[in-house]
């Protein structure tokens, strides 16, 4: 008799689709969370369309920010340099606890690139990572931006996709902190326009790469609570 292979046991985690938000109270809602969880709290995935901004990391360098116009600019407490964010494009932040998926920082952020490029692929577009500058790119243009925070062992922040979105914003910076990059959407390289069809494949390749099983809720209770 053959031997069975056991298989893992998957990890949950909450989805919460928080639909179009303002960027503050979003990012004020996930500090709270990593602060307040324990070793017993769920991982969570927020889904959420972000209102025009520009958010400047900690690497983040002003001179940057060549033209913002009416958009704000907001400092923040990720890694990287500055990024626009707009209606059109995906953003999820995958709140995790990298010690109970005994996943390294290194492989998070690799782990996150490859399920971007994945999904990609569900489309036939062939994407891949670029050493020293993270992301994920299709050819020389930058189609998701990765900008993560890691406290306690515990994974906030996270990526952004662009989808069906006005890309002029991207001009007014240096995306990355790289003059002149280009960046590019799903829909310009033939992907569908709608953003619900590409929520789920993307949630389900990032499940896949961290071993998780989906649980969806709807809202985020207390959202501007604090902001």
């Amino acid at each position: 008799m053959d031997a069975v292979t056991a298989v893992p046991a998957l990890h949950p985690a909450l989805v919460r689709d928080l639909g179009r938000q303002a960027y503050e109270p979003v990012w004020h809602a996930m500090q709270r969370f990593t602060d307040a969880r324990d070793e017993a709290a769920a991982d969570e995935l927020w889904v959420v369309e972000h209102d025009p901004v520009f958010t400047l990391g900690q690497a983040g360098k002003p001179e940057h920010v060549l033209a913002p116009g009416e958009i704000p600019v907001i400092h923040v407490d990720r890694g990287g340099q500055v990024t626009y964010h707009g209606p059109g494009q995906i953003v999820v932040y995958p709140l995790l606890d990298l010690r109970r998926l005994k996943v390294g920082v290194r492989d998070y952020v690799c782990r996150i690139e490859q399920a971007v490029i994945d999904t990609l692929d569900e489309w036939n577009i062939a994407a891949a990572r670029r050493e020293g500058a993270p992301g994920v790119y299709v050819a020389d243009a930058k189609i998701a931006a990765l900008g993560i925070r890691v406290r306690h062992g515990c994974t906030f922040h996270g990526l952004a996709f662009n989808v069906s979105m006005d890309l002029e914003p991207f001009q007014r910076i240096n995306p990355c902190g790289y003059a002149g990059l280009r960046v590019t959407s799903l829909l310009d390289l033939g992907g569908p326009s709608g953003m619900e069809a590409v929520k789920p494949v993307l949630l389900e390749q990032l499940a896949r790469q961290f071993g998780l099983r989906l649980q969806p809720l709807s809202e985020l209770p207390g959202l501007d609570a604090g902001a």
